[in-house]
């Protein structure tokens, strides 16, 4: 596996992922169980964000303390499955911007199709997190990067629930400084372009349509 990939395999995590694969879990626990996951993932995802000292005063003396550094973060949902993770992280760093990238697969091509695009300013001083829930075929997460490198992004960490083989390749070989962290590596895409042994269609469990 690539260096550039992180599987988090805490035990908590590996217990929700279960939980979510279950046919049976309804979407409320669904959406529920990924805020979790995904509030645990972006402590990894986050883990290198700059600091810089500041003073302040306890209730007992001034002090210099570490506190982030630079412009807030960027927050990136690739819709629709994207948003089910924005809270996670945003309870974390409420203070992250937060933009869309509107991409839909086409179902013969299994190419991304662009329909909208709307992103913080000042990307390029930012730490841009990229979210979505499924790292499957690698096209759609590729092609949203590359529209956010073209918006001057440059600081760029991928966040997705699972992950393919096959996405993996297609990301690190097209963004191969793009960091990728995921709660598993599944085995596989089955011929229609779906993560094995997987959970299914993230966006239909996670809003009830199919």
């Amino acid at each position: 596996m690539s260096k550039s990939v992180t599987v988090v395999d805490h035990p908590l995590v590996q217990h929700k992922l279960t939980l979510m694969r279950e046919n049976e879990t309804p979407s409320s626990v669904f959406r529920q169980l990924l805020r979790e996951i995904t509030l645990l993932l972006a402590y990894e995802i986050t883990r290198e964000m700059p600091l810089s000292q500041r003073s302040i005063r306890t209730p007992l003396e001034e002090m210099q303390a570490p506190s982030l550094a630079g412009r807030n973060m960027a927050l990136v949902s690739i819709l629709r499955a994207g948003n089910g993770m924005l809270d996670g992280v945003l309870e974390l760093v409420p203070q992250a911007r937060v933009g869309f990238v509107g991409l839909y697969r086409d179902e013969a091509t299994l190419q991304p199709v662009q329909y909208y695009f709307k992103v913080p300013s000042a990307l390029e001083e930012r730490l841009v997190i990229v979210v979505d829930p499924m790292l499957a075929t690698g096209n759609s997460s590729a092609a949203a990067v590359d529209l956010l490198k073209g918006a001057g992004a440059r600081n760029i960490r991928f966040l997705c629930l699972l992950a393919a083989p096959e996405g993996i390749e297609r990301m690190t070989t097209a963004h191969p400084d793009v960091p990728i962290v995921t709660a598993a590596v599944d085995r596989q895409l089955s011929d229609k372009g779906y993560i094995l042994p997987g959970l299914g269609d993230a966006g239909d469990r996670m809003f009830g349509t199919r």
